[in-house]
């Protein structure tokens, strides 16, 4: 019995020392200077959300003007506006951050480790993210909001047809956040390779850390070209270079090629995480290991690997060699294989496991029905004759709807039922989360599938109104109910989350009977994470040690230190410090932000502001003295001498 109480005081006492080395600090300081990943991958998720939320309005706005043919509710120009801020907003500010978002919560937790990989750089990115966010919108509610579409194809968007700032304020914008999601990449591709928990193999790493391996990948890959594309852009404007006006040289369809060798990965930056979500939703609630495990890891990879092929199927319509348009058909069909293998295995697991049907998985179930038949069309656009045919019409918005909130935005929600009483402690209300679930599934088709029917009738993208007697009344009024629907499902799930988190059931450290590592610590995690670092013996750890794991010391105690381990075994290598709270990740950001802004009106402010940045880079990065309490420690060993 003494050597119990004893070894329960000790674990109290080395719980006390771990939450003073690693705990935030409190009140407004606290909120400007914390590094903790599960604080920054929370703010990145409320405002991923609150993006997502004013996006909705934006589509609101749109379907209500577009109900009834020659409508007036909305003028041309703000619907221009309205348009593009709706589609920018969408892909550029909820749907890739959110999925960074999730992963900036869950990947350090999922390997096992007491923070990210760059925590300073971690709050960095998101204090970018923020800040670009915030410009663009506080631009649109002055009327400078940009005009050109989220795609802001040249000429339309060059100095000739589109005079003003707002275009410029879309390009800065575009930078901005493409920022903060190479800073979050490189972070993951970090902490995934070096920083997963000891024995955690490359074989036995689960789906969703493989599905976010291969997405950062992609972003570093990818982001370059969007963020070359936009500097050119913001430098025909407001230099007088020529890099896309043929008249001198320049060439528009150089943009599409830049933009859309980046677009069309992102598609699926967007879409693999949500892969990795979906498996472990299908593992826990099916109680069973997910089938194919390698098949399925090849698939991620494969998906990774082809979505940089075929970005020309969205420039069929814009006059390219035959021959090279046959090759992006192929490409475009043959990237559907290694998705339809996923599904099929997320299917046989379910078939062959013990379903239990809780909101979750109705939001998996609705995305493989969703997702299938968004895949269907794509397959029906990657064939140029069809393509040619529908090019710019509402069959493509119906399509990519149908890909884009079919493959990410349902398991988004699932993730959000299934993570949440990990991140807060409680679980959300499973009859209101039927109630989001169904009024969801139903106003989504009820939104889009009419728009397939529009586009095969001839209405056209992007216009702001249309005559009595086209034979568009009626899908588009139907269209604008559904809608309604959506709007009313957000609504549901807004309540179920205020309810939830005020009185919500207690859900206990692992409410679900989950298997992986983010579920074998408390909920919520506390600061540290992990008491002691776990140690990984299967794929599903807390399933193959019924709950019990193995564990590991000689990780600091009284400082703040991240295991190193080898990239394929996962095996113990080096202990590195690991950064706190400071207030130099926010005045990085701010300086980062007032060169973008500033370099919108006049281009030496990028000379100028160059100068603040390097110096908050020379802050960060300048080596600290110790702390208070290490010279104490250093005094009180000393005087022991």
């Amino acid at each position: 019995m003494t050597a119990r109480l004893t070894s329960i005081e000790e674990e109290a006492d080395l719980r006390a020392r771990l939450e003073r080395t690693w705990a935030s600090p409190r009140g407004l300081r606290g909120v400007l200077t914390a590094v903790d990943h599960k604080i920054i991958g929370r703010r990145y998720v409320v405002t991923g959300m609150v993006f997502f939320f004013l996006a909705g309005v934006l589509a609101l706005l749109m379907r209500a003007q577009l109900a009834r043919p020659e409508s007036g509710l909305i003028g041309p120009d703000r619907y221009n506006q309205i348009f593009s801020m709706h589609g920018t907003t969408m892909m550029f500010l909820f749907a890739v951050p959110i999925m960074e978002a999730v992963a900036v919560y869950l990947v350090p937790l999922m390997c096992g480790a007491r923070n990210i990989s760059f925590p300073r750089l971690n709050a960095y990115g998101y204090w970018v993210y923020l800040f670009g966010g915030a410009m663009i919108w506080i631009a649109f509610l002055m009327n400078v909001g940009p005009e050109t579409g989220w795609f802001s194809y040249v000429p339309l968007a060059g100095p000739e047809f589109s005079p003003g700032k707002r275009t410029d304020f879309w390009a800065q914008m575009i930078t901005f956040t493409e920022v903060a999601a190479l800073v979050v990449a490189v972070q993951l591709v970090a902490m995934i390779l070096k920083q997963r928990a000891p024995g955690m193999t490359l074989s036995r790493m689960p789906l969703f850390l493989w599905a976010m391996l291969v997405t950062s990948f992609m972003v570093i890959f990818a982001m370059p070209a969007v963020m070359l594309a936009s500097s050119f852009l913001i430098s025909d404007r407001l230099i007088g270079t020529q890099f896309y006006n043929p008249a001198e040289g320049g060439d528009p369809l150089l943009w599409q090629h830049l933009f859309w060798f980046f677009g069309h990965p992102e598609v699926y930056i967007i879409f693999l995480p949500a892969l990795g979500m979906v498996s472990h939703i299908v593992t826990t609630f099916s109680r069973r290991t997910i089938l194919a495990y390698p098949a399925m890891v090849l698939a991620l990879l494969a998906n990774g690997f082809l979505a940089f092929g075929l970005w020309v199927h969205h420039m069929f319509a814009t006059g390219l060699p035959r021959l090279g348009n046959s090759f992006y058909t192929s490409a475009s069909m043959m990237i559907a294989i290694p998705s339809g293998l996923q599904i099929f295995a997320w299917i046989a697991t379910i078939w062959d496991g013990k379903p239990r049907f809780r909101t979750p998985l109705l939001f998996v179930i609705g995305f493989i029905i969703i997702f299938v038949l968004g895949g269907l069309t794509g397959v029906m656009l990657a064939a140029v004759p069809l393509d040619l045919q529908v090019h710019d019409t509402y069959f493509v918005v119906a399509h990519f709807h149908y890909v884009l909130i079919g493959g990410a935005v349902f398991p988004l929600f699932g993730a959000i039922y299934f993570w949440f009483p990990k991140a807060t402690g409680r679980l959300l209300s499973e009859r209101l989360g039927a109630w989001n679930f169904w009024t969801f599934f139903v106003g989504f088709n009820v939104t889009f599938f009419p728009m397939h029917l529009l586009g095969l009738i001839g209405m056209p993208r992007r216009i702001y109104t249309y005559k009595a007697g086209l034979g568009w009344d009626l899908w588009n009024l139907i269209a604008s109910l559904g809608s309604v629907l959506i709007a009313v499902s957000m609504v549901v799930f807004v309540v179920n989350l205020v309810i939830s988190l005020r009185r919500g059931q207690v859900a206990g450290d692992n409410p679900w009977e989950a298997s992986g590592l983010e579920w074998a610590t408390s909920s919520p995690p506390p600061s540290y994470n992990f008491l002691y670092t776990p140690v990984v013996t299967g794929r599903e750890p807390l399933w193959e040690g019924e709950g019990v794991l193995p564990v590991m010391g000689g990780v600091g105690v009284d400082q703040r230190q991240a295991l190193c381990t080898t990239i394929v075994e996962a095996e113990p290598d080096v202990r590195q410090p690991s950064a706190g709270p400071t207030l130099w990740p926010l005045l990085a950001a701010v300086a980062t932000t007032g060169l973008f802004i500033g370099s919108i009106f006049h281009e030496w402010a990028l000379v100028w502001g160059a100068i603040p940045l390097a110096a908050t880079l020379v802050g960060w990065f300048w080596p600290p003295g110790p702390t208070r309490r290490q010279a104490a420690r250093a005094a009180l060993a000393e005087e022991g001498t």
